[in-house]
């Protein structure tokens, strides 16, 4: 073995850098192997976009979000878009393509950084026999064979900042403020950030809301001399017999949102409190990685490394209890996870006064 491949797919993440030093350092110092960098996720894979790493190329970016190799979340080599006769796009399978080029590379094992579609490109790519180990990156934090993902941190950190500072505005104002965070079909930026942040109401996709137990949590405070509440609101947050909000991009994406102006206005005609959606959107991808996912990425990345010098293959590196393992990529790409209602961060969050706005509260 001599070369090592590596690509960060889906979207971008703060710690991705950290991850790409410590795979290339780890290579060069260690083990004296080569990195070989794809462009741009699976795109470069395929378009063969790509280059030798060295340590010159990944000094002082320890500190620096996004990531130096660029990505993308819309370019399945399974389904790749390539121009049509007459305009448009069609969708052509060029998995062969791909690993063409990575045999032209003479790369051994291919590190893929990603999320978990992503991590189920590059299982896909090791059941056609492409040596294939991945990295656990997501700020949603919905990996299910890892305790925790690098860039979550530091998104719970930029939503938290986000809170503190509109506290103020909603105390002098006697609003209501919903914050509308990230997180996908998973609520755990909300609960993280919600709880640090002192949120009075926190609304995640696992325990669906009802807005007349919002508006009594609401009316409760008024009772006790707060004039303002603070409601963090999970994107794919929904209402009791509803479904999560979806819109319509301009290029036919749906993308989930708009849920924090949903229960803002909700809030205004039922209560007549003046009421005030902020959407944090794309701030929580970037700046600065927390000193955490520094490290956490870190020992990603070594273990990667590790991993591919000792033999393994087609596993993913991940966290469980404090120490960094391995686990099949199958397992890794398996499904979701999301937050139990039941559990000790629910029930602590409750046992302070946050509400779920949920019915079916129970803790």
């Amino acid at each position: 073995m001599t070369r090592i491949g590596i690509l960060t797919g889906g979207g971008d993440c703060p710690g991705l850098n950290a991850v790409i030093r410590a795979v290339t350092k780890g290579a060069l110092y260690r083990h004296d192997l080569e990195v070989v960098g794809f462009s741009n996720g699976f795109r470069g894979l395929v378009e063969n976009e790509a280059r030798l790493i060295g340590e010159e190329e990944v000094s002082g970016i320890l500190h620096r979000g996004g990531t130096i190799l660029g990505t993308t979340n819309r370019d399945n080599p399974f389904a790749f878009r390539l121009p049509a006769p007459g305009g448009g796009f069609r969708k052509v399978d060029c998995s062969r393509r791909a690993i063409k080029n990575l045999e032209r590379w003479s790369v051994d094992c291919l590190v893929v950084v990603g999320g978990d579609g992503s991590l189920a490109l590059g299982h896909r790519f090791s059941q056609m026999g492409v040596p294939v180990i991945g990295i656990p990156k997501t700020i949603d934090n919905d990996l299910p064979a890892t305790d925790v993902t690098f860039g979550f941190d530091t998104a719970a950190a930029t939503a938290t900042e986000a809170i503190d500072k509109l506290h103020t505005t909603a105390e002098s104002h006697h609003r209501a403020m919903i914050v509308e965070v990230m997180g996908r079909n998973a609520g755990w930026i909300a609960l993280q950030a919600g709880m640090a942040g002192g949120g009075d109401i926190i609304l995640i996709p696992e325990m669906p809301f009802d807005y007349d137990v919002i508006c009594s949590k609401i009316l409760e405070r008024r009772s006790r001399g707060k004039q303002f509440s603070i409601i963090v609101a999970a994107e794919g947050a929904y209402p009791e017999g509803g479904e999560p909000l979806y819109r319509q991009t301009a290029g036919g994406a749906k993308r989930l949102g708009g849920i924090g102006q949903l229960v803002a206005d909700a809030i205004e005609m039922r209560l007549g409190m003046e009421s005030r959606a902020t959407v944090l959107g794309h701030l929580q991808r970037g700046g600065t990685p927390t000193p955490y996912d520094r490290v956490l990425a870190t020992r990603f990345g070594v273990q990667a490394v590790e991993l591919i010098h000792a033999g393994h293959r087609n596993e993913m590196v991940c966290l469980q209890g404090g120490d960094i393992c391995s686990v099949s990529l199958a397992e890794a790409a398996s499904g979701v996870r999301r937050i139990d209602p039941s559990c000790e961060q629910v029930r602590a969050a409750a046992a302070v006064g946050t509400s779920f706005g949920s019915r079916q509260e129970e803790y």
